[in-house]
């Protein structure tokens, strides 16, 4: 997936860009940041009918690869929350091309300059631009 991983943004005011934090996109394209890495059980304690899936596994015409709760997220990464009802279904070229343009479009409001970066015991949610948030995951049928 890397057109999500390849565009970068800074943010004014001496606030860290994307790459330096923990980065989840929700199902409703919200994003959460945490400052340091975290454990994937953390996200899916709050979230039991999802799984996380890292961006950089995720391949057209293989199934979205889910993590292990206990692994680490990592920072600069990009992590997805997805259906657990997706599971083993195939990425179409239109699910990818929906979550690139999900996750570009959290990670261009987090560049405005009030958004906080938040330690791992904190949240903030935001929602994608309203043309873009009725992009679904499209999972193929």
């Amino acid at each position: 997936m890397g057109i999500c991983t390849s565009t970068e943004y800074s943010v004014k005011g001496g606030k860290q860009s994307w790459q330096s934090t923990v980065n989840i996109v929700n199902m409703d394209g919200r994003l959460e940041q945490f400052q340091e890495p975290i454990k994937a059980w953390h996200v899916l304690s709050q979230n039991p009918n999802c799984y996380i899936c890292c961006s950089e596994t995720m391949y057209v015409g293989s199934p979205m690869l889910p993590l292990p709760p206990n692994q680490d997220l990592h920072l600069g990464l990009i992590y997805f929350l997805v259906p657990l009802s997706q599971f083993r279904v195939p990425l179409s070229l239109q699910d990818l091309g929906a979550l690139a343009i999900k996750a570009n479009a959290a990670l261009a409001a987090a560049a405005t300059p009030n958004y906080p970066i938040l330690e791992s015991n904190q949240q903030k949610q935001f929602s994608t631009h309203p043309t873009l948030s009725n992009v679904s995951l499209g999972c193929s049928h």
